[in-house]
């Protein structure tokens, strides 16, 4: 399963008899899941029915869903009573007309009362209910694929941004300020710099301290966990479905090693090298921000 981001948008439109309608679907960064709906007063059941089709698909993500309702720019149907216009003429026909007077035309008859009826045509609400369920469906189904779409591209940016990680704590491993000939000669310059200084200084407890300050300045655990770390991102990515929590969770160990590889670094190189290692944990941790 690939991972997916926690933004999207999805819209479906239709018309069912005179009514037009539209959903539309929106989704961004949220620590949990968070779906508001708005739907047209006596669809609420239409309403809850879509928002328990998000939250069984999506994990994570603030969701809007919305549904408007318009009706379509339809001409109404007019139909004539036969039966009453016909019934008007034969009674107007038997009434004996005064002189100079004229009997009833058609469109003087037409325009009696009940002989033209205009009738507006109206939703089947089931009809309507039924098509707006199945645009819901198509609307998730579609937000989904939308998400996953983007978190394909998160991945490749991820799994750069996890290489270039990778390198530079190769780097840091591989830097010859950490080589011990390179050790010895900083710890020996600086013994023979305070014994010289201090002048009744201990030698032993000289070398006492320059070996537990060898030890704090070494970095082999944190390059150790940072590899683990990075190899955690890459099984999560692998296994896909919801690992945005998870992924943030290393984003900050990730951090809390770097910044203590800054923090013993002893040489103007490892110092770059902790640096550069940071700011790609950095950019790292806003591109996790988006995974579901």
């Amino acid at each position: 399963m690939p991972i997916a981001s926690m933004t999207g948008f999805a819209r479906e439109t239709g018309t069912t008899g005179p009514v037009q309608w539209a959903w539309e679907l929106k989704s961004v960064n949220g620590r949990g899941l968070e779906v508001r709906v708005r739907v047209p007063a006596g669809l609420d059941g239409v309403g809850d029915e879509a928002r328990g089709l998000v939250q069984k698909r999506l994990g994570r993500g603030q969701c809007q869903l919305t549904l408007t309702l318009s009706r379509a720019e339809t001409a109404p149907r007019v139909r004539i009573n036969e039966a009453l216009l016909a019934s008007l003429g034969e009674a107007i026909a038997r009434v004996p007309l005064p002189p100079g007077m004229r009997p009833g035309t058609v469109d003087g008859l037409l325009q009696v009362r009940g002989v033209v009826e205009i009738e507006e045509e109206t939703a089947d609400d089931e009809a309507l209910r039924h098509d707006l369920a199945g645009a819901a469906r198509r609307l998730v189904d579609a937000l989904v694929e939308g998400r996953e779409g983007e978190g394909r591209a998160l991945a490749d940016v991820i799994l750069g941004q996890v290489a270039a990680m990778a390198e530079r704590v190769d780097a840091a491993d591989l830097c010859p300020a950490r080589r011990p000939e390179a050790v010895r000669a900083r710890l020996a310059a600086q013994v023979a710099a305070l014994a010289e200084a201090g002048g009744g200084l201990d030698p032993a407890r000289l070398h006492q301290e320059a070996m537990l300050l060898a030890a704090r300045a070494d970095i082999r655990e944190e390059i150790d966990r940072l590899r683990a770390h990075l190899a955690a991102i890459r099984d999560l990515l692998a296994a896909g479905g919801a690992v945005g929590r998870r992924l943030d969770f290393l984003a900050q160990e990730l951090g809390r090693e770097a910044n203590t590889l800054c923090a013993k670094a002893n040489d103007v190189a490892l110092s770059r090298i902790g640096l550069d290692l940071k700011a790609t944990v950095e950019q790292f941790r806003e591109q996790v921000q988006n995974v579901e």
